[in-house]
């Protein structure tokens, strides 16, 4: 009966679906053309922004030099390589800064170095002296392509990569030309046509099934972006605009049929587990505890999330982490992984909320309405206060709008503090959380695996921790494996770190344990 009744409805549907097909293609030919035109507006604003954000950084780089140049420093000096090194981490694009003498680079600092940056032939020779190279073959260091610049004494490395802010023209094959020359492609095996193949504004290429848009910038320099994007992607964007038009009998019959396609769709998909795991409350979460390198008390942990499946399996959040945030279940997982805690550790936070336990958000629990609330209504009914939980946002997470900012101000107001995981790992500069309120800087491992060796990022590692503390914020270093890391990390005076030399992540039992015997002894 059952069957039989649902043979029915989707007849129906099928009936109502076609009885309404005339006005809906009389209905698309119109939405479509309306949304080519909020493509193109969407687009030109966003290239607008991204052309000013290269012109900037030119300009940036060629005021440096200037400034560079006026420097009374002895060249390659302990305070001339200071000076540079310091120049190139307050600017996320820079990479490195070199000094020449005559036809010869005798020294530089910043992240990378090699013959790369002294390429044989230059692309540019201007007027008034500055010699520029384009990013190519020649100017490769690790497989990125650097664009070179050099006025007088001094040279920039910067790279093209850092000047595509993520999520502009997101989701999208984007290319960078300045000057009629290839600067950049996001991502970098993108395959663009040539901005003079192609028209100023939007271009709907039925053949390849793609819109490619061009839009010019030449306030200061000739700046071309070249945007493309799957057809399907420009249907999804303007998808709800016409179903949003469409008559209320037609919106009822397709978002039903939408849900049974949705709904088989995700019956066998690892998002579907992921989802009935959240719900269920299957996910494990361990805790690798945080050290006091002075005192080598337990002063909180990081809980960590493992999801283990049937036949033994555990997946870890390298994997769900993602799936969450690419399936909209991000601010669910948080939760999840919240109520955990305070089933593992209520007690313990209440009575010693100064040992925080650090949870870490998303940049969809940032832009949730919902998360702030759900965390706050949590922690009350847990009789949990807000100190006992300290938020951990991801470098990448840290998004520039004033929502963001809002959103951290309100949750420290509620007593979270607020701590920036994986520093080093993205785009930002320390200058740029400085226009945060944050309380906490985590050092990614990296860095502390480069301690004491001759990589390049064991002699960032201290102007980070010099900046860091200009700012005023606690430094946590991670991945600590070995003594002489603790010993150089106090020596700088760095106050907190975890690591295996430590302890591996712990369950809630385990977590207790160690942070008594630790604290009893120290």
């Amino acid at each position: 009966m059952a069957a039989r009744r649902d043979k029915v409805l989707i007849s129906v549907s099928a009936v109502a679906l076609l009885g309404l097909l005339l006005p809906l293609v009389l209905l698309g030919a119109y939405l479509w053309n309306e949304s080519v035109v909020a493509e193109e507006q969407r687009l030109a604003e966003l290239s607008k922004r991204l052309g000013q954000q290269t012109e900037q950084a030119i300009i940036d780089a060629r005021e440096l030099l200037d400034a560079l140049n006026a420097l009374t420093l002895e060249p390659c000096s302990e305070q001339h390589l200071e000076h540079l090194q310091e120049a190139a981490i307050q600017r996320p694009h820079i990479r490195a800064i070199g000094y020449w003498r005559a036809a010869e680079r005798q020294c530089g600092a910043g992240y990378v170095q090699g013959q790369a940056l002294t390429p044989p032939q230059a692309s540019r020779i201007y007027d008034n002296g500055v010699i520029a190279w384009w990013p190519g073959a020649d100017t490769a260091v690790g497989g990125v392509e650097l664009f070179l610049m050099r006025y007088r004494q001094h040279d920039v490395a910067i790279d093209p990569r850092m000047l595509m802010t993520p999520g502009l023209l997101n989701d999208q094959q984007v290319g960078l030309w300045v000057e009629s020359m290839p600067m950049a492609h996001q991502p970098a095996d993108a395959e663009l046509p040539d901005p003079d193949s192609v028209r100023v504004g939007l271009t709907v290429d039925r053949e390849q099934q793609r819109i490619v848009s061009r839009f010019s910038l030449g306030t200061l320099f000739p700046i071309d972006i070249v945007a493309v994007q799957p057809m399907e992607q420009f249907r999804e964007r303007y998808l709800p605009t016409v179903i949003g038009a469409a008559i209320p009998g037609l919106v009822l019959v397709g978002l039903w049929l939408w849900l049974v396609l949705y709904y088989l769709r995700r019956q066998f998909s690892l998002s579907t587990e992921l989802r009935d795991a959240i719900a269920r409350g299957k996910l494990q979460v361990v805790y690798q505890p945080l050290v006091d390198l002075n005192t080598g008390r337990c002063v909180g942990g990081e809980a960590l999330a493992r999801w283990p499946r049937e036949g033994n399996e555990t997946i870890g959040p390298d994997v769900f982490v993602p799936l969450a945030e690419d399936t909209g279940q991000a601010t669910d997982l948080t939760l999840a992984i919240l109520r955990g805690i305070l089933d593992d550790l209520g007690p313990a936070l209440r009575e010693a909320p100064d040992a925080a336990i650090h949870l870490n958000v998303t940049g969809q629990d940032l832009a949730s309405e919902r998360f702030p609330s759900a965390l706050k209504q949590a922690l009350e009914q847990a009789r949990v206060p807000a100190a006992a939980i300290k938020l951990e946002i991801t470098e990448r997470a840290l998004l520039n709008t004033d929502d963001v900012r809002a959103r951290l101000r309100a949750l420290r107001s509620n007593g979270h503090r607020i701590a920036i995981d994986d520093f080093g790992t993205g785009y930002s500069s320390l200058a740029y959380l400085e226009t945060f309120e944050l309380d906490t800087l985590k050092i990614d491992k990296t860095f502390a695996d480069a301690i004491e060796s001759e990589a390049v990022t064991s002699s960032v590692i201290g102007h980070i921790i010099d900046m860091a503390r200009s700012l005023e914020l606690d430094i946590i270093v991670e991945g600590i494996e070995s003594p002489h890391q603790v010993d150089w990390l106090r020596g700088q005076g760095v106050g907190f770190g975890q690591g295996y030399l430590f302890s591996r992540p712990l369950t809630a039992d385990q977590y207790r344990e160690w942070c008594r015997t630790r604290n009893e002894s120290a």
